[in-house]
């Protein structure tokens, strides 16, 4: 199973319940109106991927999105640029801040060199669940250590508790408003070297503005906007 942690106060995740299974036959069952987003989304992906099959999970969770208008991902034209990003950097340590579902945790893992270590941190116990459950039908769930807490208090914990010097790349996709907190909150902690790569999503919509700038104007980094219709990354280059 999935690497589940508890530090301090972090909570272990919990091991979601299956749900009854004759779902998805193109529309929505009844069977589903009491379903979360989330959880639609994750019963989707075990009725109608393939197990083990990363690529699959994840052009499955885009579909879903499409057919019954959920935005819940990076999606297949961003994701696109994102795979450019990991896979010109290739860092054997990775963060993640915003697991939700899980998809940009199955997107970014299923193109690391073997034996990276991949760190994704998220506050909401519920969707976390979810997010193990998708993780292990990609297969990857011995790849991916998840961690419930808010990143706040996880980041200055990293060193110490996942034997983490500096990350080689770092993705935020988050609460927007704690992009800012947590990009100084990582230079704080030492977590960063000269070249580590931080990706943010949603610069535009829902919008980041205040990081935006700050990563735009502070001289700290080699900073570079990528627009993706109305909405793009920001990949930003620590100087070290």
């Amino acid at each position: 199973s999935s690497s589940s942690q508890s530090i301090g106060s972090w909570h272990q995740q919990p091991h979601s319940s299956r749900q009854s299974s004759n779902l998805f036959c193109g529309k929505m069952s009844s069977e589903t109106k009491d379903y979360s987003r989330e959880q639609r989304g994750l019963q989707y992906v075990l009725q109608t991927a393939s197990r083990g099959d990363p690529d699959s999970v994840l052009a499955t969770i885009d579909e879903f999105c499409k057919e019954f208008k959920r935005t819940m991902n990076l999606g297949d034209v961003k994701g696109v640029i994102f795979d450019e990003f990991v896979k010109e950097t290739a860092p054997m340590t990775m963060l993640e801040l915003g697991t939700y579902m899980g998809y940009s945790a199955v997107r970014t893992v299923r193109l690391l060199p073997q034996g990276a270590k991949f760190i994704t941190i998220d506050v909401n116990p519920e969707s976390a669940a979810v997010a193990k459950e998708m993780i292990s039908f990609a297969g990857l769930e011995d790849r991916i250590i998840q961690v419930i807490s808010d990143s706040a208090e996880a980041i200055p914990q990293l060193k110490t508790k996942f034997n983490v010097e500096t990350f080689d790349m770092v993705f935020i996709d988050h609460f927007k408003d704690a992009y800012i907190r947590d990009i100084k909150l990582l230079e704080t902690n030492k977590l960063l070297r000269k070249g580590t790569v931080v990706v943010a999503d949603n610069i535009i919509y829902p919008g980041a503005p205040d990081y935006a700038e700050y990563v735009r104007t502070c001289g700290k980094y080699d900073s570079t906007f990528h627009e993706v219709d109305d909405d793009g990354l920001e990949k930003s280059v620590f100087r070290g």
